[in-house]
């Protein structure tokens, strides 16, 4: 059933943010295909050069959410370029004279969410946009492995009584702040780990996240539109209750990592661009490769996204006329990539 119009008050607004390869554009990807009527407007952040979730996006667009509804932000964190291109692109988007039924924003995997939020305080934006509340995707599997800290308190104190200690990773800090500005979490990728595993996930999530924010459970971003639109939080009304380790600094940057793309040509077949991707991925410093690729003999396009060295793909839609069959993928890692040697690697 078609949604009402949102004409005569405050249009909603989803902030999707999560880690890197959490798997936000695919629940996003989800969402549109199962809107409910609504007519969407998607905002879509990148860490990078090259807009691949926007493209992916596009690539699923409908009557609902149609390509250009589709708003990308490149070449900059979104919560440290809110007033260049963020609050432009929401007052040219309210400027339409077909306005959305409700926004959705995906942050890259770098940003810090409450600065976001802090955006709709904005005067052009907050009498019009309501943020209807904030969704942080989180890798189940990644997190029950134990790869952020547990006792953050506990790493200060070691900190200040050795002069040797390195400072909290910045993912462990982004982990953090993203569950406590969240409004709903979703934990994905459930169905790679044991109930075990699955539990040990939630109770991690359940020490940053706000009380009576719930945890619901997800695979392949299928979540019903009822479950992620309508929270109703106004969350520009709640920032102070938003606590983040952030909020006694002025600004931020992400000077602790490296992004660039890069063009390689046709692999031979899809097992073997993905055994290669693994490969260097497990020699270098990467968090995060995704973009498209061209197999030798395939009139397709070969969608690739990879979290560490574990990798999955898909042909979304042919190559169009006249479009050159060349892959091109980001690639994302820790401050010092040997961008040389990647490259060369991925392009022999």
């Amino acid at each position: 059933m078609a949604q009402p119009s949102n004409s005569l008050g405050k249009i909603p607004a989803t902030i999707v943010t999560g880690f890197l390869g959490a798997g936000k554009t695919t629940l996003i990807r989800h969402l549109i295909a199962h809107a409910g009527g609504r007519r969407l407007a998607l905002i879509v952040n990148e860490f990078g050069e090259l807009g691949f979730d926007g493209e992916l996006l596009k690539g699923c667009a409908s009557e609902t959410c149609r390509a250009e509804d589709i708003v990308e932000l490149a070449n900059g964190c979104i919560c440290c370029t809110v007033a260049d291109d963020f609050l432009p692109t929401m007052e040219a988007l309210l400027a339409r004279p077909d306005r959305p039924d409700h926004i959705i924003i995906e942050t890259s995997g770098l940003a810090l969410p409450k600065p976001l939020v802090q955006a709709f305080d904005w005067p052009s934006v907050r009498t019009r946009v309501t943020v209807d509340g904030v969704v942080a995707v989180i890798d189940a599997d990644a997190t029950a492995a134990g790869r952020f800290a547990t006792d953050p308190e506990l790493l200060a104190a070691q900190r200040a009584a050795d002069p040797n200690f390195e400072h909290d990773a910045p993912l462990e800090e982004l982990f953090h702040d993203q569950l406590a500005c969240a409004d709903l979490v979703v934990l994905t990728k459930t169905d790679l780990i044991d109930a075990a595993r699955i539990a040990a996930a939630e109770a991690e999530v359940a020490r940053f996240t706000r009380p009576g924010v719930k945890t619901v459970r997800a695979s392949f971003g299928e979540l019903p539109a009822a479950v992620l639109l309508g929270l109703g939080a106004a969350a520009e009304d709640d920032i102070a209750g938003r606590k983040s380790v952030h909020d006694d600094e002025g600004e931020h940057d992400h000077d602790d990592f490296d992004s660039f793309w890069l063009e390689i040509p046709a692999a031979a077949s899809t097992a073997a661009l993905v055994d290669r991707l693994k490969a260097v991925a497990g020699r270098h410093d990467i968090l995060r490769i995704k973009g498209f690729a061209a197999i030798a003999g395939k009139p397709m396009r070969l969608v690739v996204q990879g979290v560490g060295e574990r990798f999955g793909h898909y042909f979304d839609r042919a190559w169009a006329a006249g479009e050159a069959p060349v892959g091109r993928l980001v690639v994302i890692g820790l401050k010092g990539l040997d961008q040389a040697a990647i490259r060369a690697e991925l392009a022999a």
